[in-house]
């Protein structure tokens, strides 16, 4: 019997995962040009623009696909505040329901393969900020322009763990760039954390997909002043390690 359910779940999860990518790509060309317009305005304003289309996309999509997503935590933003963005990384499913979901304008570190992809690349780009990880250049590059965001006070969104967690453990050790950067720029932190992404797609199945009631935690800001690089990954890494394991189930 409950090999039965078993093989019942999967073979539900691998059609629904086909309906998903079908209303991904269907709601995405309705709102497509919608997003473009935001290239007629100021850098910041356009940003913010762009980020409300995506939000509503964001949520017809989820609707369709049997999801729900709770975003706690979005008083810790002060308006007239510039931030980054520290979140956890456990599937594809994450990038898409991060940024739009940020009070405010926002940038993403992303792919640059992701931006090849025809119509779609335009969108991608437009969100965020390109790097090719195996390129020296491209990386200094993409962090030169992170500081411009900061600049035009806008927030940043990094996953620090680099690439999606694939261990059996909650987070992944965090590279330092997030923190190179907030310790240059005394740039407040906000870790936030991702939940049951990895329930909805798990990271070992291909074409999978599950309705799940998904969360997003933001959580207090963290000073960037007076503290090293390392200190401030430490500290970070703790703070989301240990909310995590305590709101793991919810």
């Amino acid at each position: 019997m409950k090999n039965l359910k078993y093989n019942i779940i999967e073979i539900f999860a691998r059609v629904w995962a086909i309906w998903g990518l079908i209303t991904f790509v269907v709601t995405f060309l309705i709102f497509f040009l919608p997003s473009m317009l935001s290239h007629f305005f100021p850098e910041k304003k356009g940003q913010t623009l762009f980020i409300l289309v995506s939000r509503v996309w964001i949520r017809c999509w989820l609707f369709l696909i049997g999801c729900s997503l709770k975003v706690k935590g979005k008083q810790n933003f002060n308006p007239n505040e510039t931030y980054i963005v520290t979140l956890n990384h456990n599937t594809l499913l994450d990038v898409p329901i991060t940024c739009p979901f940020i009070p405010g304008a926002n940038k993403t570190i992303g792919k640059s393969s992701f931006a090849k992809v025809p119509i779609f690349g335009f969108f991608y780009k437009r969100g965020g900020i390109m790097v090719d990880r195996n390129s020296t250049k491209s990386k200094a590059e993409s962090y030169t322009k992170m500081k411009q965001v900061l600049a035009q006070k806008m927030i940043m969104c990094i996953f620090p763990e680099g690439t999606r967690n694939k261990t059996n453990q909650p987070l992944k050790a965090f590279y330092d760039g997030a923190f190179k950067l907030a310790t240059e720029t005394q740039t407040p932190i906000i870790p936030a954390l991702l939940f049951k992404t990895n329930k909805a797609q798990p990271n070992n199945k291909t074409m999978y997909l599950l309705p799940t009631k998904l969360e997003m935690h933001f959580l207090e800001p963290i000073a960037t002043t007076d503290i090293s690089i390392k200190e401030l990954n430490n500290k970070v890494f703790e703070i989301m390690l240990n909310y995590y394991s305590k709101n793991a189930v919810l």
